[in-house]
């Protein structure tokens, strides 16, 4: 099980999800730079902050072990 992921990770990426990789680190690094910045942010802010950062994190997560098909 270990070395497919392994050779998931390591395969060629679709075109696709390299783009939705690169938003999905977009949105992971605004989250969190909100999360920890250095002032007091409203509840409203930071709560979406949390969100933007775990759904860039999953669809990086994600778009990452996609694979081409031959």
């Amino acid at each position: 099980m270990k070395t497919e992921i392994t050779e998931r990770i390591k395969s060629p990426t679709p075109k696709f999800f390299k783009r939705i990789r690169t938003i999905g680190l977009t949105l992971g690094a605004v989250g969190g730079a909100l999360l920890t910045a250095p002032i007091t942010l409203p509840a409203t802010v930071v709560t979406i902050a949390g969100y933007l950062a775990t759904a860039g994190i999953v669809a990086s997560a994600i778009s990452t072990v996609a694979k081409e098909d031959k």
